[in-house]
């Protein structure tokens, strides 16, 4: 007789009840394994190895070629949901087709990121979308609607939002704690990922290395609170890779892993991303937890139970009724025609023109210099697949204008290294062609791949080879041999002209030359070693011969300005591109220091509009410059635009394709405009375009076209619970184009701080010359509602709104306000309930810290130095006598009533044991009506609470 259909494998059943049953089969070993990142099978159920993440930021990364779409960014920079969906749905359809053929390729994909574009010198500011958290939550809500599919019960792929929260540093971003006050909280972190959650097509969420209000992200009390009461469906919560390690190891939160784990796995972690596939640490770990009763079963079973859901919905038990299963032998849906002409049009549609005095478009005969370090690039970065096409600048405007119709300099410095006997570094000819590029065989974890050992280490000779060399900014370099191939080193620490462009997790191409005496050390920094010329080659010395380094003499043979120049002066218009190498000073791993270009792009820039007044800049990079644009003609901006870049920029500045980007992202004018890299009071440090009161290089939404548009007839009324806007807009110029509406508000009678301006809706479209479209939008009254710290809830506050059409943020066309009833504000019921010390309206000279391990908020002063705290409209009713505080640490604890004198000073007789060990102090403090209450904590003293009693 044939066994009966398990219940878990009847594809007529509720997921639900599938679950219940697979849980019921499944013994607490088997369920135990299934937390680690690599859950194994279990032949007895007929059940396979499962694998929590895949890349997929802008394409299916590390598991070889696949169609390369235009970074994060830049698809923020696109403004167009339509677009960006239909670029999620490409990379989904390639992630089944490579499954396919590779079962290593998973269907939990780790995308996209909706951390806010908050500072721009954020290393990782390529994978993010934009600063605003609507217009980011819109974007991401696309891609993912694209990654999950329109199947009503299955997904095509599983995405997972990253990174989980208030994350924008990787300085010490293991180790750094983001202080987030409530406001700053509700309106601005969680929103981007609340709305694209409530959407309806995410999985799961990643929790981020960095720790919030002095809490990991990885033990975060708002998965529960906040995270999973956004929707009804099952969550999976992965863990970022090592985090939880990190608890123990370098966060030092926990004494013992058994701890940490069971307390990431109790606030909701599901997968732990930990060594690898070596998944035995993870799970002695939870069975040591269990034995040790800090975890339950019942806390295993939930989070087994949340990965079988997303399991369930990838069809994975559902075989014969998966709409999205793709055969061995039918894998075609992966570089396809359309997927190669959608890798196209969203290359275009991420171009921004940010200035234009009339120079584009260019003419059809016009002779153009293109010169740069990025003129013959089509750059990757770590999150991207292996290129199966290829499309530089200079290949484009080739194709565009024609090869006898542009000249090319890329403007490196040309030189020779001399040792101290005189001979010079030589790169040996080698028959061997590449094996291919980097990453091209694919890989789990790309951080393992390995340098090329196959080819012969660098020599001396009497001539040498001559390199070009290319500084990236603050001495960092890259060394390039005559036949393209890279200086690198690899784990045998030779030197070898081995890589096809600089790469990895530790990069190996990088050098610096280092002053010394009447030379130059050369440092490798990925090993942090000297140079060395030895007998069995060029290497890098072991700690034992840094004291006796090589001496190197850098013979200059051409500088790049001289190559730029004479290129530039024979054209009509000159195109500089430049901009940054997505492995090289901004990146994962590493924040930049500085808005400016580096200095050698900057000479480059200097020598093309010395010799051709007609200089156009087009930057290609992964976040903005502060650029001295005055002298130039024209600007451009896009992103690392993927396998289409070259032909996308070559269209937009032939004006066969009108420029419709917009600026995801404030571009300051300095670095003095910036705040601190680890102030996360967007509010307080007037932050973003929503904060930031200084004049920008060019504000958030910015984006110039060769047409130009006019916006007319604003009605805006509120009506039947909303507010109705809308208004025409008509192309008044010459050239077909899109543009992109914009509508923001700003409360005109604020009782808070509130934003300058915010982004309330957009939308992209297309018009011909002298065509007009009537653009409406409906916005919900709640749009317009804060976070009122005084009562812990959202407010819509009443009394005017002003609101804002046009082409920016600050590009305003056109203007109405309207009256919102709401609810008005009432003084902080202080008398009946006291003060959270977290839920201040202004603070100087403190930080928010974890109240206990596993919930709460308690103030301190920065660095155990002197903070103030600030709380508006006080109500202490008829009347209190005594104030009590809840304490912990040393210090000492100071009111006083509006601008008094200091009433109170409460100090503990002397420190408490530890830093969440709380002890109650009071004194006198008397005050009747509504005051405001001011706060003086001095020293390192924790405050959780303030207290008033009659």
């Amino acid at each position: 007789m044939t066994a009966p259909t398990p219940p878990f494998r009847d594809p007529h059943l509720p997921f639900t009840k599938r679950v219940d049953d697979l849980m019921s089969r499944l013994t607490l070993d088997e369920k135990t394994a299934f937390l680690h990142q690599f859950a194994p099978a279990v032949e007895r159920l007929g059940i396979a190895a499962f694998r929590t993440g895949q890349e997929a930021l802008h394409g299916v990364a590390w598991m070889g070629p696949a169609t390369v779409f235009p970074q994060a960014v830049g698809l923020g920079a696109t403004w167009n949901e339509d677009l960006v969906r239909r670029v999620g749905e490409a990379v989904s359809k390639e992630a089944r087709a490579m499954r396919a053929r590779d079962e290593r390729v998973g269907l939990n994909v780790w995308s996209p990121t909706v951390n806010l574009l908050r500072h721009p010198l954020w290393g990782r500011n390529e994978e993010g979308y934009s600063e605003d958290p609507g217009l980011t939550s819109a974007i991401a809500t696309a891609y993912t609607r694209g990654l999950r599919g329109d199947h009503p019960v299955y997904w095509r792929t599983a995405p997972v939002l990253k990174h989980w929260l208030a994350h924008n540093n990787e300085t010490d971003r293991d180790t750094s704690s983001s202080s987030v006050r409530p406001r700053v909280l509700n309106e601005y972190d969680l929103r981007a990922f609340r709305e694209t959650v409530e959407a309806g097509a995410v999985a799961g969420v990643m929790p981020a290395y960095n720790l919030v209000n002095g809490r990991p992200n990885h033990v975060s009390p708002h998965l529960g609170r906040h995270l999973r009461a956004w929707t009804e469906e099952e969550l999976l919560v992965c863990s970022d890779a090592g985090a939880p390690s990190n608890l123990v190891d370098s966060e030092h939160y926990f004494d013992t892993h058994e701890e940490a784990t069971a307390a990431a796995l109790r606030a909701g972690v599901d997968s732990f991303t930990d060594h690898g596939t070596d998944s035995s640490k993870i799970v002695a770990r939870v069975r040591g937890a269990l034995e040790q009763g800090l975890l339950t079963e019942a806390d295993v079973d939930a989070a087994v139970r949340r990965q079988l859901s997303v399991r369930f919905r990838l069809g994975e038990f559902d075989a014969g009724h998966d709409p999205y299963a793709v055969a061995a032998d039918g894998a075609a849906d992966f570089d396809t025609p359309e997927h190669r002409a959608l890798a196209q049009e969203a290359a275009e549609q991420a171009v921004v023109l940010l200035k234009n005095d009339g120079v584009l478009p260019l003419a059809a005969d016009t002779r153009v210099a293109v010169v740069g370090l990025l003129a013959d690039e089509c750059k990757l970065d770590w999150y991207s697949g292996t290129l199966i096409h290829r499309s530089t600048p200079l290949e484009g405007l080739y194709e565009r204008f024609g090869a006898d119709r542009v000249t090319f300099a890329e403007g490196v410095d040309r030189v020779r290294l001399r040792t101290a006997d005189g001979s010079f570094l030589h790169v040996l000819p080698s028959d061997d062609a590449p094996a291919g590029a980097r990453g091209t065989e694919g890989a789990l974890d790309p951080a393992l791949l390995a340098g090329r050992t196959d080819l012969p280490p660098l020599t001396t000779d009497a001539v040498g080879t001559e390199l070009a060399l290319v500084d990236w900014g603050e001495g960092v370099l890259t060394l390039r041999a005559p036949d393209g191939r890279y200086l690198s080193v690899a784990g045998d620490g030779f030197v070898r002209a081995s890589a096809d462009q600089p790469g990895g997790w530790v990069v190996q191409e990088t050098f610096r030359l280092e002053p010394h005496g009447n030379g130059h050390l050369l440092r490798h920094t990925g090993t942090g070693r000297l140079v060395q010329v030895a007998a069995d080659g060029v290497k890098v010395a072991d700690a034992s011969h840094d004291a006796d380094p090589e001496v190197f003499g850098l013979v200059v043979a051409e500088r790049g300005e001289d190559a730029v120049t004479r290129a530039a002066a024979g054209a009509d218009v000159v195109v500089v591109v430049a901009g940054n190498d997505p492995h090289i000073n901004g990146r994962e791993t590493e924040d930049r220091t500085t808005l400016r270009l580096p200095g050698h792009q900057e000479r480059l820039l200097r020598a093309a509009r010395a010799a051709n007044p007609a200089t156009v800049l087009a930057l290609v990079s992964a976040y903005p410059y502060a650029v001295d644009v005055r002298t130039l003609p024209a600007v451009l901006w896009s992103a690392h635009g993927g396998q289409a870049t070259g032909t996308a920029l070559a269209r937009v500045l032939a004006g066969d394709v009108s420029p419709a980007g917009r600026l995801p992202q404030t571009w300051y004018a300095d670095d003095a405009d910036l705040p601190d890299l680890l102030d996360y009071d967007v509010i307080g440090g007037r932050q973003t375009y929503l904060y930031f009161e200084g004049t920008p290089l060019f504000p958030f939404g910015h984006g110039l076209s060769y047409a130009s548009f006019g916006y007319t007839d604003l009605t805006a009324r509120v009506r039947e619970g909303a507010v109705s806007v809308s208004f025409t807009v008509v192309n008044t110029g010459q050239a077909a184009a899109d543009e992109v509406a914009q509508l923001y508000v700003r409360a005109a009678e604020p009782s808070v701080p509130r934003p300058r301006r915010e982004l309330l809706a957009h939308r992209r479209f297309a018009l011909a010359p002298g065509a007009s479209a009537r653009v409406s939008f409906e916005v919900p009254p709640s749009a317009l509602a804060f976070w009122d710290v005084a009562h812990g809830r959202w407010r819509l506050e009443p009394g005017p709104y002003d609101l804002l059409v046009g082409a920016s943020s600050e590009d305003v066309r056109l203007s109405a306000t309207v009256d919102i009833d709401g609810e008005p504000a009432a003084p902080r019921p202080v008398g009946e309930r006291g003060l959270e010390a977290a839920d201040f309206d202004e603070q100087s000279g403190t930080e928010i810290v974890d109240r206990t391990r596993t919930v709460g908020d308690a103030v301190t002063p920065a660095a155990g130095g002197t903070g103030e705290l600030l709380y508006r409209a006080c109500d202490f009713g008829s009347g209190v006598r005594r104030v009590t505080v809840s304490v912990a640490g040393g210090g000492t604890v100071e009111v006083a009533l509006d601008g008094g004198p200091w009433a109170a000073a409460l100090s503990p007789a002397e420190p408490t044991a530890g830093p969440y060990d709380y002890v109650e102090l009071d004194g006198a403090l008397a005050a009747e009506g509504v005051h405001d209450l001011r706060v003086r904590l001095r020293g390192s003293l924790r405050l959780a609470h303030v207290g008033f009693s009659g």
